[in-house]
C-alpha cells in the first residue's frame, strides 16, 4: 500500500472529475476526519488516515483490501472506476439521469440507456459527460457516459442510445470475484 504517484493522481482525478467535477475536494477535505487515496495491487482505495496508519502493521501479502475500492489502473495506466465507488459518486454527482421502471432491468443487465427508458436528465448535460444513473425513486443504479447532450436527446427517436453503460449495481453479483 502506497500513496499515488503524481501521474497516477492526475489520471485518477481526471477520471473522477468527469463524474463529480470540483466536488473531489469534498472527498479529501472532510469535516469528520481526514481521508486519503492509497494504491494497493493496482487498485485505488479511499480510506481514513487513522485506519491507514493501523494497516501499516499488516504485511502486503496478507492485506486484501482497505477502505472503499474506487477502481483500478490497467497495465497501460488507464483508470477504470468500479461500482464500489457509486455511493460517493452519487453523493457528489454533477449530472444525473433518471431511468423509468421499464428501463431499470435492461440497464442492470449491462445494456445502454435508450431514449424510451429515459425519465429525466439534468439540464445542460453535455455530450460525453459522466453521469450517475438513478431509478425514478432516487436510488443510484450505476454510472455511464452520455452519448448525446440534453438538447440533442430531445430530438432523437425512442430507440436511440442516450447513455453508454459503464457500471451498474448488478456487477456486485456478476463480477464479485474481480471487485476485491
Amino acid at each position: 500500500m502506497r500513496p499515488l504517484t503524481e501521474e497516477e493522481t492526475k489520471i485518477f482525478f481526471e477520471k473522477l472529475s468527469k463524474y463529480i467535477g470540483r466536488n473531489i475536494v469534498h472527498l479529501v477535505d472532510r469535516q469528520d476526519e481526514p481521508y486519503c487515496f492509497r494504491l494497493h495491487r493496482d487498485r485505488v482505495y479511499y480510506v481514513s488516515e487513522a485506519i491507514m496508519r493501523r494497516s501499516v502493521s499488516i504485511g502486503r501479502d496478507n492485506l486484501l483490501s482497505l477502505g472503499v475500492c474506487f477502481g483500478k489502473f490497467t497495465k497501460t495506466l488507464k483508470f477504470r472506476l468500479h461500482i464500489t465507488a457509486l455511493d460517493y459518486l452519487a453523493q457528489y454527482a454533477k449530472y444525473k439521469v433518471w431511468v423509468k421502471p421499464n428501463g431499470e432491468m435492461p440497464f442492470l443487465y449491462g445494456n445502454h440507456i435508450l431514449k424510451a427508458h429515459l425519465g429525466r436528465i439534468t439540464e445542460d448535460t453535455p455530450e460525453h459527460q459522466g453521469v450517475i444513473i438513478y431509478s425514478m425513486s432516487d436510488v443510484p443504479l450505476g454510472f455511464g457516459v452520455t452519448a448525446r447532450s440534453t438538447g440533442d436527446a430531445r430530438k432523437l427517436d425512442p430507440t436511440a442510445i442516450i447513455v453508454f453503460h459503464q457500471a451498474d449495481v448488478g456487477e456486485f453479483l456478476r463480477d464479485e470475484d474481480s471487485l476485491t
